[in-house]
C-alpha cells in the first residue's frame, strides 16, 4: 500500500466552437478532462489525488510551502507557467502574490517530488506558449528545455524504447512500449538518468534536486499524443505507479 498524497494540476480544456450554417450560427461549448485513466490508476493502492482543473487552478494552486508540504509530491501536466504565476488577486486586483514557480523550486530542493507530463502547453509547448524555459521549473527538472515550440508531432506512430533494466521506475515492463503520435523535445541533464527514449529523443527522465526527485515524461499520459492503445496497454498503470511512487521517494 502507498500512503502518498499527490497533488495533479491541469490536464482539463473548454472548447468554444462557432457553428455556421447559411446565415445563420450558433455556438456551443464543452468542457473535458483528459486524466480520468491516469487518476483511476494513481489511485489505486492507497494513494490521494487531488485534482485541480486548469480553470481553478490559477485561484487554488498552493500559495504557501506550508500548503505544499501537504502533499508529497506535485504532478503538472497541460497546464503553462501562466496559470501559476497570474493568481487572480494579481492579474485582476494588482495584488501581489507569491511566485509559484519559486515554491515549487523550493518544495523539491526541500525533499518534495515532481512530475512533469508533456503537451501542448507543457515543457515550452506550442508556439512556446507554456513558457517554462528560463524558470524555477526548468531548474527543478531533469531536463533543459530549447527555446520556441518544442513539439515533435508523429502522426504516423512512434515507438518508444525503455533503455535502462535496473532503475525502479522502469522495473517489470518491456523494453518496447506501444506507439505515440508526439512529444516535447527534452534535453537531459548529464546527471539525470534517461529511461526510455522516443526516436532520437528522451522520453523519460529521472533525476535528483537537491533532496527531493523530479521526473519529466515527454508526451502526454492522454489524448491526443498518448493514443488508446498506449492508454489501455496492460503496462500503463504501472508505469505511473512507478514513476509517482519513485518522486515521491516511496521507491
Amino acid at each position: 500500500m502507498s500512503s502518498l498524497r499527490v497533488l495533479f494540476a491541469g490536464e482539463s480544456w473548454m472548447t468554444h466552437s462557432i457553428h455556421s450554417k447559411g446565415f445563420d450560427s450558433f455556438t456551443t461549448t464543452e468542457y473535458r478532462e483528459g486524466a480520468d485513466d491516469l487518476i483511476r490508476e494513481l489511485g489505486q493502492d492507497g494513494r490521494l489525488i487531488d485534482y485541480l482543473p486548469n480553470h481553478l487552478a490559477s485561484a487554488r494552486f498552493p500559495t504557501t510551502a506550508r500548503e505544499l508540504r501537504n502533499y508529497d509530491l506535485v504532478i503538472l501536466s497541460d497546464i503553462g507557467a501562466n496559470t501559476l504565476l497570474l493568481n487572480p488577486d494579481t492579474f485582476n486586483r494588482s495584488i501581489a502574490t507569491p511566485n509559484r514557480l519559486d515554491l515549487i523550486e523550493d518544495y523539491v530542493q526541500g525533499g518534495g517530488g515532481l512530475v512533469m507530463i508533456g503537451g501542448y502547453l507543457t515543457f515550452q509547448g506550442i508556439e512556446g506558449r507554456a513558457r517554462y524555459g528560463g524558470t524555477p521549473i526548468e531548474r527543478a527538472l531533469p531536463v533543459t528545455l530549447q527555446i520556441g515550440d518544442d513539439r515533435v508531432e508523429v502522426p504516423q506512430g512512434e515507438t518508444p524504447r525503455r533503455l535502462k533494466t535496473d532503475h525502479p521506475i522502469v522495473g517489470g515492463l518491456p523494453s518496447t512500449w506501444p506507439t505515440l503520435l508526439g512529444y516535447n523535445r527534452i534535453i537531459a541533464r548529464p546527471e539525470a538518468e534517461v529511461l526510455a527514449t522516443i526516436g532520437e529523443d528522451a522520453l523519460l527522465v529521472a533525476g535528483q534536486f537537491g533532496q527531493g526527485r523530479s521526473v519529466a515524461f515527454a508526451s502526454d499520459c492522454g489524448p491526443h499524443w498518448c493514443p488508446p492503445g498506449f492508454v489501455k496497454w496492460d503496462g500503463y498503470g504501472r508505469l505511473w505507479r512507478q514513476i509517482v511512487d519513485w518522486a515521491g521517494g516511496q521507491l
